[in-house]
């Protein structure tokens, strides 16, 4: 999860020379228009395409060049949103569990229709290869499978009961109303396993994503939306507001939104669950890094530059890269360090640009210890032939991170695999497994078809 690429697809490489105006107005990239983009979009769908906050700009990270304009929310847009969006659960938690599957499997067919025209506006806008920008997308389909199977099979157990005539069952409901709050690093992926499972749940969705990304937000919704225009369905079920703090902290104190996903910094994160805690609510946290709210990428250059300093202040070395790149955009070199304390105040900070800090260590417990001290707990992994290392990784005392691997790298998870860190990352699960528990709410019924009314425990008032 990296904001800085040494490639990128070629259709980014333009000369500055060639770049006069937006970048949807040349001819290279008139693709943009396929996903239903202009020069000046609209921020705010709740059934119908609106907006009239700030204008803000989206820029190419590869070359800085502006690609287009997207109108954000005003809290007033935001409140009518909120109202719409409650108004069509009304309407779409009363749809069967196995319909919710057949529109998100529809929404899942519309998405493969656009995979390499959207894959290709992740990789222009956000910065990632254009291979990755794909992947993106592609996870977001293969959630939308997952979850149609999930629509047939979601439920409780039916308990045995120590009465006689008595049944208990566990009963699951959806929550509401979710409230979806996304990263720059993954613009479609994580939006995409939050509202494939909350649909099929019963919830109905409010989208902010990145303020550096926001085309990426209004393609998408462009997708959806129509998939549910199409089904007669109300757009609102999966409403969007575009907008920055404003509209994010709105939403965290907001008590119609019953549940809160927020994926982002670790110190915005921190801030949000506050919020959401105060009244109560129910909030799902994917944590790290330290640039969601980054206004330009070339403060993300600034903070590779100043890592490396910091690196050889505490006495690292720079064995490989450590420089920025001298060509148009904003490029740095992957970079190698050695020589630093497991302890060293940077090693212990999460950058979020490629850099990589190899510490030598003596004992497996030595290793083990140093994984686990640091405050970020997402994914690790080691390499390894030895079979009893491998399960005392897996162990008590092993990983304490919520993904642990052995001989792959961190990078990159499977959909059926509960996907989520602990520690300062957050702890929510927003895919696989049973993380569709998070999205819904549980009721222990008891049901007496008997014609006594005995108490649990045999408790008898005499």
């Amino acid at each position: 999860r990296l904001l800085l690429r040494n490639k990128l697809k070629p259709i980014c490489r333009q000369q500055s020379a060639a770049m006069s105006g937006l970048l949807i107005n040349q001819p290279n990239y008139s693709w943009l228009k396929e996903l239903g983009l202009s020069e000046d979009n609209p921020g705010v769908y709740n059934g119908s395409w609106g907006g009239s906050g700030e204008v803000v700009t989206s820029y190419c990270p590869a070359n800085n060049a502006p690609i287009a304009r997207v109108t954000q929310a005003t809290l007033a847009e935001y409140e009518e949103t909120v109202q719409k969006t409650r108004e069509a659960w009304k309407m779409w938690a009363d749809v069967p569990a196995p319909k919710r599957g057949e529109i998100v499997r529809q929404i899942g067919d519309a998405l493969r229709r656009k995979i390499n025209v959207l894959g290709s506006l992740v990789s222009l806008e956000m910065g990632k290869i254009y291979v990755e920008g794909v992947g993106e997308v592609q996870e977001y389909v293969d959630v939308c499978d997952y979850a149609v199977g999930l629509s047939r099979m979601i439920g409780g157990p039916i308990l045995p009961s120590e009465r006689p005539g008595h049944v208990l069952i566990e009963q699951w409901n959806p929550v509401g109303l979710v409230g979806i709050i996304t990263a720059f690093n993954f613009p479609v992926a994580v939006y995409g396993w939050n509202n494939a499972i909350s649909l099929i749940c019963g919830n109905v969705c409010l989208w902010k994503g990145a303020p550096t990304t926001p085309l990426t937000s209004v393609a998408v919704t462009k997708i959806v939306a129509e998939v549910l225009e199409q089904n007669k369905l109300p757009g609102a079920i999966c409403s969007m507001t575009c907008g920055g703090a404003d509209i994010g902290t709105a939403m965290a104190k907001d008590e119609r939104v019953d549940l809160l996903s927020f994926t982002g910094s670790t110190h915005v994160g921190k801030m949000v669950a506050m919020m959401v805690q105060e009244r109560f609510g129910r909030k799902l946290l994917e944590l790290g890094g330290n640039n969601r709210i980054v206004k330009a990428y070339k403060q993300a250059v600034e903070q590779y530059i100043a890592a490396v300093e910091q690196a050889k202040q505490q006495g690292g070395t720079v064995v490989c890269g450590g420089k920025v790149m001298d060509r148009p955009g904003n490029y740095v070199e992957p970079t190698i360090i050695t020589g630093l304390a497991h302890d060293a105040p940077i090693v212990q900070t999460e950058t979020f640009v490629p850099i990589l800090y190899v510490l030598k260590f003596q004992t497996e417990e030595e290793a083990f210890a140093w994984n686990n001290e640091v405050k970020q707990g997402l994914s690790s992994s080691i390499f390894t032939t030895n079979l009893e290392r491998v399960f005392r990784w897996l162990g008590p005392k092993g990983s304490d991170c919520g993904i642990v691997n052995v001989n792959i790298p961190t990078s990159g998870a499977e959909i059926g695999g509960a996907f989520g860190g602990e520690k300062h990352t957050g702890g929510g699960r927003e895919s696989g497994s049973d993380s569709w528990k998070q999205y819904m709410r549980r009721s222990t019924c008891t049901i007496n078809h008997s014609k006594d009314l005995p108490l649990a425990q045999g408790i008898k008032f005499e």
